[in-house]
């Protein structure tokens, strides 16, 4: 019998509809045994955000400062498992609070240790710099990252900038205006999410072949350069923002305000300017684009 755990924390219920949908394979099989655990913490992100609770969690979630678990003691911790597929969000460039504060708890140390480990992400487009920090954490807990799937917001950029705020601050996953399209990632991907169960199905059944390499052929991940280019810029800007802000005890919310006012540029403004140079560059860098696909495809 072999053991699986599905771990993930989803505000919107989008990433908890993937991993249910990624496993449900898993389910029906009778030499399988699927368990699940949602992460909680003792701080509450509740869903939609208000504007407020969006801006002040993000000091915390980029320099993944974690908080205290509110469950470490539930028993399907303290098991040995085959395989954890880990599914997370992407909160300013790295994994989520709920999610970083997870793999940074003392029974991660225990549950993770020798443990082959399937990463799930949901996000709007920018992830492949947030799965670095997941990877060395798990590398850190001795892990092995043996498979990566990740589900993206297929919408033009600056389309789903707009569609994703309203979502997030509405919690209505609609077409905004009537015009606009629905947010998120599409429901005919996450229905689909099952295929992916499937190939985890069989990996389980024979350790022969390369799980990454057979999701990678069912379109588990699509790895889009320019975007990578823009999460390592984006990166460095936000390690200076969240290092000045959470020095800022008494006047954080005015600097949070500050880095608001700096995103909104940065995304209208800047971001245009930067695609431009890089659609000029494009012809001269296919074989490092090559390289980054390759890589980001990999585990």
């Amino acid at each position: 019998m072999k053991k699986v755990l599905v771990v993930q924390f989803s505000q919107s219920g989008q990433l908890t509809q993937i991993t249910q949908n990624i496993a449900a394979p898993l389910v029906g099989e009778s030499d399988i045994e699927v368990s699940y655990y949602t992460i909680y913490i003792d701080k509450s992100f509740p869903f939609p955000w208000d504007k407020a609770a969006f801006f002040d969690a993000f000091p915390e979630s980029f320099l993944q400062i974690p908080s205290e678990l509110k469950d470490p003691q539930n028993e399907v911790l303290h098991q040995k498992y085959d395989l954890i597929i880990l599914g997370y969000q992407v909160w300013y460039l790295s994994p989520s609070i709920p999610m970083n504060s997870f793999l940074k708890s003392a029974i991660a140390k225990q549950l993770f240790k020798d443990t082959e480990v399937v990463t799930v992400i949901g996000a709007r487009n920018m992830w492949a710099l947030a799965q670095e920090k997941v990877k060395k954490q798990l590398q850190e807990l001795g892990a092995k990252l043996t498979g990566n799937i990740v589900l993206v917001d297929r919408n033009i950029n600056h389309i789903s900038v707009i569609t994703i705020v309203q979502w997030m601050f509405t919690g209505k996953k609609e077409k905004y205006l009537g015009v606009f399209p629905k947010p998120g990632v599409s429901e005919s991907e996450i229905k689909e999410a099952t295929k992916f169960g499937k190939v985890i199905a069989n990996y389980l059944k024979d350790k022969s072949i390369s799980l990454q390499n057979e999701l990678v052929a069912h379109n588990a991940v699509e790895v889009r350069p320019f975007l990578i280019e823009m999460d390592t810029k984006a990166n460095k800007m936000f390690k200076i923002w969240a290092n000045l802000i959470i020095k800022k005890t008494k006047s954080r919310p005015f600097w949070l305000k500050v880095f608001n006012y700096y995103l909104f540029v940065a995304i209208w403004c800047i971001s245009p300017l930067v695609y431009l140079i890089y659609l000029l560059k494009r012809p001269f860098i296919n074989s490092k684009i090559k390289k980054l696909k390759a890589y980001y495809q990999g585990v």
